[in-house]
């Protein structure tokens, strides 16, 4: 189609916004809002990430309730890439992944180190550093439990049958089919792709458990490395047994100027590990959806839609869905004024960084129970 053509996705870019109805007519991701009923009926309380569609799109998710409901062993698989700081657009990730460990899925969680050193040219000690002080610290601290269906594992540091996926993988793809795909490539894009299609279908072997459900939550710009995956999954159907992964698709986090939230724009971005009073002092710059000026918005109502405090409100901030209606419709009334807004969501992150950060300290001393790290 030509306007797939013309509409590309690079899952490695750092900063990007995207127009989320085009990733329905181009490329075949179907709504999740049309799944919520399902979602509650087999597994009770959907996330609240999913009633307020921050997850707003899937492939063959309903393979996976399908399975859950008949009983059947479904692996999670998603991952981190350890290039900076843990920020709230990581969490989302975190929240997606304790979910579904409370549901009882297998767990694998990929610490991307040999992605981060090749595509991003990091340093590699620096980069280990991260995934387990940052990442891994982080995903303990918000709740992930260690127990015997929970895998964290690098990329640089795991079993013979993986490695030996990636260099199947490469004989049934060619490069004018990742270049369809990926746009422009170097070496290094290309070993990161096949090694997150190794990532994502290696639960299915039976070496790692034989799981023939898998589900990989991730962001929308992600989807270039889905497909992909799902492609090989096909052509490796007969000789090793694979099958499509499922996949869900989340919103970005807006960083504070509007545009996407990312470790490489710190001044618009709040992490985990952020001081309380330079997260707030942040937060406070936020662009809103407020109007020009206070008489106009009295006058007019505020664009909730357009606020990246509303945003955060939504994706972190209130689980009360009564309390998250209240304040849209006082924004869109005029009488919440952007200013008494942001001191309340200030109220609430700080409150979330002291409780957060306290449990943080003491996740850093367990990073080591959970996964190995890499040799030098």
């Amino acid at each position: 189609m030509e306007g797939e053509k013309s509409y590309k996705l690079d899952p490695w870019a750092s900063a990007v916004k995207l127009e989320y109805d085009k990733l329905f007519r181009y490329f075949g991701i179907k709504p999740f809002q049309e799944l919520l009923p399902r979602v509650s009926q087999v597994f009770g309380e959907p996330l609240h990430l999913m009633n307020r569609g921050v997850i707003f799109g899937h492939r063959d998710y309903e393979t996976i309730l399908d399975a859950y409901k008949s009983g059947e062993r479904i692996a999670l698989v998603t991952g981190f890439m350890p290039s900076g700081k843990f920020h709230f657009g990581h969490k989302m990730v975190a929240d997606q992944i304790i979910y579904y460990q409370k549901l009882g899925f297998e767990v694998f969680i990929v610490i991307a180190d040999a992605e981060a050193y090749a595509v991003r040219k990091l340093d590699r000690k620096k980069v280990i550093e991260i995934g387990l002080y940052e990442y891994v610290a982080n995903l303990i601290a918000l709740g992930l439990e260690k127990n015997k269906h929970t895998h964290i594992y690098f990329q640089t540091n795991y079993e013979k049958p993986y490695y030996r996926l990636i260099q199947m993988f490469s004989r049934k793809i060619t490069m004018a089919e990742m270049e369809a795909i990926y746009g422009d490539l170097e070496p290094g894009k290309v070993v990161a792709a096949l090694t997150q299609a190794a990532d994502i279908l290696h639960p299915q072997l039976e070496y790692f458990g034989g799981f023939k459900y898998v589900l990989v939550p991730v962001g929308a710009d992600q989807d270039p490395h889905i497909r992909f995956t799902r492609d090989i999954a096909d052509r490796f159907e007969n000789e090793l047994g694979l099958r499509r992964p499922a996949s869900t698709y989340h919103r970005f986090q807006t960083g504070l100027d509007g545009n996407k939230m990312s470790s490489s724009r710190p001044d618009y971005t709040i992490f985990l590990t952020d001081p309380v009073d330079v997260a707030v002092r942040k937060l406070k710059r936020a662009l809103t959806g407020g109007r020009a000026t206070v008489e106009e918005q009295r006058r007019l109502g505020g664009i909730p839609e357009k606020c990246t405090i509303y945003e955060f409100y939504v994706y972190h901030l209130l689980r009360d869905d009564r309390e998250l209606v209240r304040i849209y419709n006082e924004c869109k009334q005029g009488s919440l004024l952007c200013g008494p807004d942001k001191q309340y969501a200030a109220e609430l992150l700080a409150k979330f960084l002291e409780e957060h950060q306290k449990r943080l300290e003491k996740a850093r001393d367990r990073v080591l129970e959970y996964v190995e790290p890499p040799e030098f």
